[in-house]
């Protein structure tokens, strides 16, 4: 019923949505948009449909999620039920359109179901993260009507699973140094190379990956391909400090031919479609992270007013509720940020910085919230008795994958010496 009810008002959000959209298209809708876009109330609430579905979604975290997380996590199992249901809800393409199998909502409504989500269990979130932002992203950008009915339709519908290969054992952060190769073979493509840290990797239907096709042009020289699984092999499952319901995998492409037609967007594009996926993608962890952050939160607030010590409640001890207001408040500022970026990107304005910033925040707060929650639990915290400890391993990857916190101080610094250029 819960399913089902939220696949019901996600495809009325999301024509309340286009409806919003196209409505926005008159000159004066625009100007009176702007000027509820400065308004305290537009920035700090949500709209009653969003609300709604917000509402739901937290339910079926609550009710499916949250009972099953810490035994997916002990076990590394893949919770292949949960994210079925999730398809069926319509959250594995949120933000692309009906007609490519989508529920045509927007970025804001993903953000808001990607922390209720993660809530309840980060590992599917960041399942679901990786399918609707770097798979479905990029395809649904650059694709020809060809390819979307063959490599998006049936994977936002989430019929099928998707990853992104970018990163490789030897370029971290440098996501211009692709050792993977691309050799063009008559009317098709020869690949080689491993990719690294594949998210869904052992259990993706396809990927979009990035190899070098011109070494002389640097990182002009990347282009980006749909590759199916059955074209690709996967190394061992890693065995991760956190979100291990998720499966991560090497991906190597051993002489791997692919046609023509399989190329996505223009050779040689491939590191911008990379880095204008990684900024939408941003705004997907940074959701992920609000919704570990709550979690921890929940947890650590649930337990201060339950335990007692010195023959009063935790939460009425002064140093508790120092930590407690230092938690919230980085929690909800983290949220507002990432509703901003979600916004601004809905709304077609440029959003790299506001998408970095989101991360940065969001990623640091679930760190430091989690951290905290573990404090108040005391012994509590450090048994998988109580979830503190598996929050605490979730968030440390959110600081780490899409973008370390350190190459997001570099964009938001480059975005701001760029603003203020004189």
């Amino acid at each position: 019923t819960t399913v089902h009810q939220i696949h019901r008002m996600a495809a009325i959000l999301g024509r309340a949505c286009l409806a919003r959209a196209t409505r926005a298209q008159s000159t004066a809708v625009r100007v009176m948009a702007t000027h509820r876009g400065m308004s305290q109330e537009s920035m700090a609430t949500l709209p009653e449909d969003h609300e709604m579905f917000r509402q739901a979604c937290r339910t079926f975290a609550d009710q499916v999620l949250v009972p099953q997380a810490a035994e997916w996590d002990k076990n590394h199992t893949f919770p292949a039920d949960a994210v079925r249901q999730m398809a069926d809800m319509g959250l594995m393409g949120i933000a692309v359109s009906e007609e490519d199998g989508g529920t045509g909502s927007d970025y804001l409504a993903y953000s808001l179901a990607m922390e209720e989500i993660s809530r309840g269990c980060a590992s599917c979130g960041v399942i679901m993260s990786v399918n609707n932002s770097l798979y479905c992203g990029p395809v649904q950008a650059h694709a020809t009507a060809a390819q979307k009915e063959e490599w998006l339709v049936p994977y936002a519908s989430g019929e099928k699973l998707g990853c992104f290969a970018l990163s490789e054992p030897g370029n971290g952060s440098d996501a211009g140094a692709a050792s993977c190769t691309a050799t063009r073979d008559g009317d098709g493509w020869v690949l080689n190379g491993t990719k690294a840290w594949i998210t869904n990797g052992p259990t993706a239907d396809a990927t979009v990956v990035f190899a070098t096709t011109d070494k002389s042009a640097r990182h002009r020289g990347i282009s980006a391909f749909l590759v199916s699984s059955a074209d690709f092999e996967t190394g061992k499952n890693e065995d991760k400090l956190g979100i291990r319901a998720s499966g991560t995998c090497n991906v190597i492409f051993d002489n791997c031919r692919i046609p023509g037609a399989n190329l996505l967007g223009e050779e040689g594009m491939g590191f911008k479609i990379a880095m204008s996926t990684l900024d939408g993608g941003r705004i997907g962890i940074a959701s992920q992270a609000l919704g570990i952050g709550q979690a921890a939160l929940e947890c650590a607030v649930h337990y201060a007013q339950t335990r007692e010590s010195m023959g009063q409640p935790l939460s009425k001890l002064q140093t508790i509720q120092n930590k407690i207001a230092d938690m919230a408040l980085r929690q909800e500022s983290a949220r507002l940020l990432t509703w901003r970026a979600a916004r601004h990107k809905d709304e077609g304005k440029s959003y790299i910085k506001e998408a970095a910033m989101a991360k940065l925040a969001a990623s640091e707060a679930a760190t430091f919230i989690s951290h905290q929650a573990i404090q108040i639990l005391g012994g509590m915290g450090y048994v998988s008795d109580m979830p503190a400890e598996r929050h605490y391993r979730d968030a440390r990857i959110t600081e780490i994958y899409e973008g370390t916190s350190e190459i997001q101080r570099l964009v938001i610094a480059g975005q701001v010496v760029k603003e203020l250029e004189v």
